[in-house]
């Protein structure tokens, strides 16, 4: 911990501006004012990121690129329910083999009678053991080492070990890398030793991934694909491999604890498409149902019809309230006609537009319509069945 002066200027300027802060500095030269920055602004993005964090005086957080990357408590938590209902038998021991700021350790760890923390970098452990101590983490035990060097120790460990990877997506040179091959420690290389030391192996990686190439990457192990999203936002793909499994994987997607759930052979038709104008509401997927692309489950599991093949909005004449997406009725349709326009936009002034399969960007077309950007009003730019240009015009339900 910092001396008593930096602990003070903390608690006493947290929820001011933190460039002014830096610009301002501190007349007191015992406050070490480049880590009280960082722990005001760790501390300002806790509170909307990790609350139950941000509660508690005295967490240290990591610089702010750190943080930003970190999990969520939202996202946390939805490991916690991965984690819960695996059988009982297979939650005696986490190993957290990549921990980083600990963030999924912490609360994954009260699952468990016992819990590893791993990582490699020695400030991040003394983080750790710190945050831990606060946080009321009596069990856990703090390895600094890396991945390869704990399993290179490790025994066979007994069927009750999950094994948790989040890898770093970044290069020796600060860069994004989404690959799987690319990211650090390499999971493809490491999975046979992780399979004969844990029964079940849970990843965190890059929501940018195509699911399908990492679930073909990984092999016949994968047991269950999660997407999650926050906020409508994609935030995590999580892959559980387990040791025993075999066939194919179910597919999660999860939008603020909205599921939907399937299997991959579930999805192998064509979605089915609109052939008439007897619409009254459109829908639009989340960002988890997005990023699988499960589009044909929607139409066979849900009594919906899909606009065209590569527009990804559905519409219905009766309501579906569980559909998986935003729900919107429908008050008018027009072409990009002046004279229909006119007509379907007389008295609206502002609107959000979007536009799916349509040959302008949405701030073009909110242009070209003279439309302010917010308020009641939806319009959806989009391409039918026949290929022809419509604008739906819609209020939220």
């Amino acid at each position: 911990m910092k001396n008593e002066a930096t602990i003070q200027f903390v608690l006493d300027h947290r929820e001011e501006d933190v460039r002014a802060l830096a610009l301002r500095g501190s007349r007191d030269k015992e406050v070490d004012l480049p880590w009280a920055l960082d722990q005001i602004q760790g501390w300002q993005t806790a509170r909307h990121k990790l609350p139950s964090w941000a509660a508690i005086d005295g967490i240290i957080y990591p610089p702010h690129l750190s943080m930003e990357q970190c999990s969520s408590e939202a996202t946390a938590i939805y490991k916690c329910g991965i984690v819960e209902r695996l059988p009982e038998s297979c939650r005696e021991t986490l190993i957290d083999l990549t921990g980083g700021f600990g963030v999924d350790f912490a609360f994954m760890a009260r699952c468990f009678d016992h819990a590893c923390y791993v990582e490699r970098k020695e400030h991040l452990c003394d983080t750790a053991r710190h945050n831990f101590e606060l946080l009321g983490l009596p069990h856990a035990r703090i390895i600094n080492a890396d991945a390869e060097q704990v399993l290179d120790d490790m025994k066979t460990e007994p069927a009750s070990t999950l094994l948790y990877l989040d890898p770093a997506r970044r290069d020796s040179n600060k860069a994004r890398t989404y690959a799987i091959t690319d990211c650090t420690p390499n999971v493809l290389e490491l999975l046979p030793r992780l399979l004969k030391c844990g029964h079940h192996v849970l990843l965190k990686l890059s929501p940018m991934l195509d699911w399908h190439k990492a679930v073909t990457d990984l092999g016949d192990h994968v047991a269950e694909v999660h997407i999650v999203s926050v906020g409508n936002e994609c935030k995590e793909l999580l892959i559980l491999i387990a040791a025993n499994h075999t066939g194919e994987p179910s597919v999660h997607c999860v939008n603020d604890g909205q599921p939907l759930i399937y299997l991959p052979s579930q999805d192998s038709i064509a979605p089915a498409i609109a052939t008439n104008d007897d619409t009254r509401y459109l829908y639009e997927p989340n960002a988890s149902v997005m990023k699988a692309g499960c589009f044909g489950l929607l139409t066979g599991r849900f009594p919906i019809k899909a606009l065209a093949t590569d527009s990804h909005l559905f519409v219905s004449s009766e309501q579906v309230e569980d559909f998986p997406g935003r729900r919107f009725a429908i008050i008018a349709v027009t072409t990009m006609n002046k004279k229909e326009l006119g007509r379907a936009l007389s008295g609206i002034t502002r609107a959000n537009v979007a536009v799916r399969n349509f040959p302008m960007t949405a701030q073009q077309l909110r242009q070209r319509l003279g439309l302010k950007d917010g308020g009641d009003c939806y319009i959806f730019g989009t391409t039918n069945a026949t290929g022809e240009h419509r604008l739906y015009i819609c209020n939220k339900l």
